[in-house]
């Protein structure tokens, strides 16, 4: 080709790109346009060198490539050909360069796949993303030959081809699971991106493209926080933290580089570049991870989705259980702002009868709103320690709102600019208007955390941690690294700085968090960020809730009603119902929130539906403890419980909370729905009537508006209702008993403070009684078996 054609066809495709991807600040990047700049060399792995079976490391050749054009029938196609070396001096440089690689196993069911770029050492140093020391599983025998390496374990099976390279991934059965793609495969006409890297023209630095098979049938899910469809296949996915504006587009408060698979596999990439998740978008059986980092660390994790998230929280850690008080409701707006605001609320709740435990101060208790000084203003909350005391007598927290974004005008703003504590650019200045706390930094952690626990000690019980989704991408970190690899970072760091504190302080493990990244589920609890007050906000919000739980976090809330505005009253009432079922509880958004600002009537929904919460407490504590344990979403997808039933893994609007109540929420202006039920008999809780599954039912929802179906030979244990979690008698337990026949029935229980345990309960005459109590006497036990009726035809 001519240097003149070749240069303006790669002015032209360089102009396209920019028009089609124009980005303005705080825009994730797509790593994958590093993948179709003609500037730009290729790298295809190709055939390995070499491999020793007691280390698990060798060497892998990669052959290099180039984008060319070539004309047909009308129209230009960029492919990939076989190219030379350009660089000088020729003995310096390999046309095809053979580096590290390496193959290694964490535990029965997780492999550990590392490829380098560079000739440089594989890293495998301590990450803030992992929970500890990564493991290492002696079980796995090996085999090898002139052809093939081949790993066999108790649950799986991993093929390497020596040439041309290929990793392949197989069940226990020798069921093909996933396997990587190398040059001409499938053999196609369209361009496909094999597993390979790129040696960037403007930079040099490498991005990496790790390309898998995706069968014509296979479904994704996870990626953290993702509002779009459940299911990711088809979905070119941004991983990297942006502020979401909202819940019904493709931005992520908390993006995760992990996801599952329903073929009976997961994959974990452990960096905190940007990353770009390509499943089967650009070609429909390739699933390609583009990295931003220069090197693979990917953890891929055999088995059912219950064994990989038990895998891969194992590997980042698990959620430890919230305090109890946590679990009650959060009365909120934008904002109170004066104690006298507080104590009108809090007495307006108690007499109106409205279980509540939390009262937030959002924007409001700084002197000038919204400008986060870490001080109560003293002119409207003059003695807040008073405050505090007197809220917790009455049975409620109040947490706080706060960011670590200071502007100008913040009388913090000189003294950190002063001690350096901001994120800088490259000439050491600001790289932004806000001067972002620079939180890979430990004197900044120390500084910061000094003012959150000043707050703490006065009797807050909770930190809100807004934001975080916007540190600088280009900015210069203490820690050493850009702001390319501490951007995705921030959001983890943030939450362990106020968590940690927190803990220190108040002795609980609780925060309230919007942003996160891997590993951020060790410090709970999150919400789902600033919806919009509308049904697809509703639904695009359960969505996010139900990825983000696959993704290792056990505990997830979401603003009741929506954000942005005031709730339609409709839309209020269902979204509340909604709301008492999952984890944690908040109303919040823009006034008015409270319901008696509504009518008499919507505060009676509220009430019924924050007494069904209350009375539901030691199931959905047992239920908390039981899944932190377990490293399990307390909102569960039904393919979670029931892998092995296909229409299981098609449903997005409906969910398991925990093991045994099934919720589909009103998602419209009615008093019924159509609801998937998966296999069994579910009897619903609110008028007893039966369903049979596997299959779909048209269902009428009770007094409080919302679906709720119990699993036959279920036991939920009930409380009578307090106003306060402080006021619960843990002493006298009804176990309500759901079932059809007469077989067992099964449930769990703990006390505040004890361990999980199993409740048996056997038939006797026309009720049930406990097999065994596991109390001992310390609680009084009262058996009731629910009416049944049949389901209308």
């Amino acid at each position: 080709m001519q240097p003149l054609i070749r240069l303006l066809i790669v002015i032209a495709f360089g102009f396209t790109a920019t028009v089609s991807h124009a980005q303005v600040l705080g825009d994730p990047p797509d790593v994958s346009q590093d993948f179709q700049k003609l500037e730009n060399v290729y790298f295809i792995g190709s055939r390995v060198t070499s491999f020793d079976t007691a280390t698990g490391q060798g060497n892998l050749q990669w052959d290099r490539y180039w984008r060319n054009s070539s004309l047909s029938f009308n129209k230009v196609d960029l492919q990939l050909m076989r190219g030379r070396a350009t660089e000088f001096p020729t003995t310096e440089y390999d046309q095809d360069p053979t580096l590290p690689f390496a193959i290694s196993f964490v535990s029965p069911r997780t492999v550990r796949l590392r490829v380098s770029t560079r000739a440089v050492p594989l890293a495998g140093g301590q990450s803030l993303m992992l929970a500890g020391p990564v493991a290492k599983d002696s079980s796995w025998r090996v085999e090898q030959n002139d052809r093939e390496i081949v790993y066999t374990g108790a649950h799986g099976r991993v093929r390497i081809n020596k040439q041309p390279w290929r990793v392949e991934i197989y069940d226990a059965r020798g069921r093909l699971l996933t396997r990587t793609q190398n040059f001409g495969e499938p053999a196609t006409y369209f361009a496909t991106i094999p597993f390979s890297f790129v040696r960037r023209s403007n930079d040099l630095a490498r991005r990496i493209a790790a390309t898998f098979e995706l069968q014509h049938d296979e479904k994704i899910f996870g990626c953290g926080e993702s509002f779009t469809r459940f299911d990711k296949r088809g979905q070119r996915v941004l991983v990297s933290t942006r502020d979401g504006m909202g819940t019904q587009n493709e931005w992520m408060y908390k993006p995760v580089p992990f996801f599952l698979s329903n073929n009976g596999y997961g994959m974990f990439v452990h960096t905190s570049a940007p990353l770009t998740f390509d499943f089967g978008k650009t070609y429909d059986a390739h699933n390609t991870i583009y990295s931003g980092d220069e090197d693979l660390d990917l953890f891929i994790f055999l088995g059912e989705p219950k064994d990989i998230l038990t895998e891969y929280t194992a590997l980042t850690g698990r959620s430890p259980v919230p305090p109890l008080w946590s679990f009650g409701f959060w009365m909120s707006r934008v904002t109170y702002n004066s104690d006298q605001q507080v104590r009108e609320v809090a007495r307006q709740l108690r007499t109106r009868q409205l279980p509540s435990d939390v009262i937030h101060i959002d924007t409001g208790w700084f002197e000038t709103e919204g400008r986060s000084d870490y001080e109560f203003t003293r002119t409207r909350f003059p003695d807040p320690a008073k405050l505090m005391a007197d809220m917790k007598q009455q049975g409620f927290r109040i947490t706080l709102w706060q960011l670590t974004y200071l502007t100008s005008k913040n009388k913090l703003w000189n003294e950190v600019v002063a001690k350096g504590y901001h994120v800088k650019n490259d000439g050491g200045r600001l790289p932004a208007e806000d001067a972002t706390l620079d939180l890979s930094n430990p004197e900044a952690v120390k500084w910061y955390q000094d003012k959150l626990r000043d707050v703490l000690k006065l009797g807050v019980g909770a930190i809100k941690v807004d934001f975080g989704e916007q540190a600088p991408l280009t900015g210069q970190y203490a820690s050493g690294l850009s702001g390319w690899y501490e951007h995705n970072l921030y959001p983890l760091r943030y939450n362990k700085a106020v968590a940690d504190v927190t803990k220190e302080t108040t002795g609980e493990d609780i925060i309230w968090a919007r942003s996160a990244w891997a590993g951020s589920q060790r410090y709970p609890v999150y919400w789902g960020g600033d919806a919009e007050n509308n049904d697809s906000a509703m639904a695009g919000s359960l969505r996010g809730g139900l990825s983000l739980g696959l993704s290792g976090f056990t505990y997830w809330s979401h603003d009741v009603g929506g954000f942005v505005n005031r709730p339609p009253r409709d839309l209020y009432r269902r979204w509340m119902a909604w709301g008492v079922l999952s984890s944690h509880t908040r109303a919040h958004g823009i006034p008015p929130r409270e319901p008696w600002e509504f009518d008499a009537a919507l505060t009676d929904d509220f009430r019924r539906a924050l007494n069904l919460r209350y009375s539901l407490m030691p199931y959905i504590y047992s239920q908390a403890k039981e899944s932190s344990a377990r490293g399990f979403p307390m909102l569960r997808p039904l393919f979670f419980e029931y892998p092995n039933d296909p229409g299981s893994w098609t449903i997005d609007d409906q969910y398991l909370f925990g093991t045994d109540l099934l919720v589909a929420p009103l998602f419209t202006n009615g008093d019924r729905r159509r609801v998937y039920v998966p296999p069994g008999a579910w009897i619903d809780y609110q008028s007893g009537r039966v369903y049979q599954g596997a299959g779909w039912h048209e269902i009428p929802a009770g007094q409080i508006p919302v679906v709720l179906l119990v699993r036959n030979h279920a036991v939920l244990p009930h409380l009578k209702v307090a106003q306060s979690t402080k006021d619960m008698d843990w002493d006298n337990v009804e176990l309500r008993v759901f079932s059809t026949d007469n077989a067992d029935a099964k449930g769990l229980f703990t006390r505040p403070g004890g361990e999980v345990q199993t409740l048996t309960l056997v038939p006797r005459g026309r009720s049930f009684v406990l097999a065994q109590d596991p109390q001992a006497g310390r609680v009084n036990w009262r058996v009731e078996k629910m009416r049944i009726g049949e389901a209308p035809k």
